[in-house]
């Protein structure tokens, strides 16, 4: 599996880049290839929900979120 991941160049730049960042990046490139859920790239990422789809939404990523998305969501909850 290949996964790219796409760095904002402001975030490329910085010496402060620690793993919670690489956290939230990598969680935001699986995401962006449909290779996870929202709530799960929020949880890989260490953030609630919310903050979450307000990040990738600031990126100009769009927020997939379907009915089954939500079903997967639900049923990974109960697991």
């Amino acid at each position: 599996m290949q996964i790219t991941i796409d760095l904002p160049d402001s975030l490329a730049q910085t010496d402060n880049f620690n793993e919670p960042d690489w956290m939230r990046e990598i969680a935001i490139a699986l995401f962006c290839q449909k290779r996870i859920t929202l709530g799960r790239a929020s949880k890989v990422a260490g953030m609630h929900l919310i903050e979450f789809q307000q990040l990738i939404t600031s990126r100009g990523i769009c927020v997939h979120y379907d009915v089954e998305d939500f079903e997967v969501e639900v049923r990974c909850a109960i697991d």
